[in-house]
């Protein structure tokens, strides 16, 4: 039987951090420090500190609550992940899918290494997971993943591989059909275009994105052409520190 009375203190409850996590978001002496600790976090390779059930996650702790509540709140019959790395983010979407009891993690990455693959494998959540290697915009590579997704209803798409202008807008143009109304796809490190070419000369990063080749103006110019997604300002305004600044994009029409 439903409990009216608890009902409306969850409603209360949650009409109370709306208003505070507005507020929040708009105060300048919070914004400014929020901004200030994740430059000066960055040069000391913050987010390889981390682990996901004992594999390198490679991701800001604040990401990692924001992948596992929209995990959760859509129960996806599939996610996709581009960039693999050391395999802690495709565990984490397992373990999560895990405690659902449903669902599937396809992982995309040109280059696997051998031991990584193997410490995927071996982790007992490996039965939900599945690896192509090769480029996420290969063309065999986009046929393999269309071909995987056949059939699944609810597809939540993380795109983590090459941070390059280019190469993550063709990611959004060939993988944005699959997902659907209510979904999300998650674009990660746009908060490159944060960092000068002189920043990143000084503190020895030396990668082929930057201010002004980065995921961030992909997902401007994505958008531009895309109007199946909204930015969700939401999940920034609660976390504050994130790699994925206008980087949560949902699904607002089929």
């Amino acid at each position: 039987m439903v409990n009216i009375k608890e009902q409306k203190k969850d409603l209360k409850f949650e009409k109370r951090n709306e208003r505070f996590i507005d507020s929040m978001s708009k105060d300048p002496v919070v914004k400014k420090l929020s901004d200030k600790w994740f430059m000066a976090c960055h040069k000391y390779e913050y987010s390889y500190h981390f682990t996901w059930l004992g594999l390198p996650i490679i991701q800001y702790p604040q990401d990692i609550i924001a992948m596992q509540e929209i995990i959760w709140k859509i129960k996806p019959d599939l996610i996709i992940e581009t960039g693999i790395a050391r395999g802690g983010s495709l565990i984490l979407s397992a373990s999560i899918l895990e405690l659902i009891g449903h669902g599937t993690v396809l992982g995309i990455d040109v280059d696997i290494k051998e031991f990584n693959k193997k410490n995927i494998k071996k982790n007992h959540l490996a039965k939900r997971i599945s690896m192509i290697q090769g480029s996420s915009i290969d063309k065999k590579v986009i046929n393999q993943v269309k071909k995987f997704a056949k059939g699944k209803k609810r597809i939540l798409l993380f795109l983590d591989s090459d941070h390059s202008f280019e190469h993550v807008l063709a990611e959004l143009k060939s993988y944005s059909a699959l997902v659907k109304k209510g979904s999300y796809i998650v674009v990660f490190d746009t908060a490159i275009e944060n960092f000068s070419k002189n920043w990143l000369k000084k503190h020895g990063i030396n990668r082929p994105w930057n201010k002004t080749n980065n995921p961030k103006m992909a997902v401007k110019e994505f958008l531009k052409i895309n109007k199946r997604f909204k930015i969700d300002t939401h999940i920034e305004k609660k976390l504050l520190v994130t790699v994925a600044q206008k980087g949560f994009l949902k699904c607002v029409k089929n």
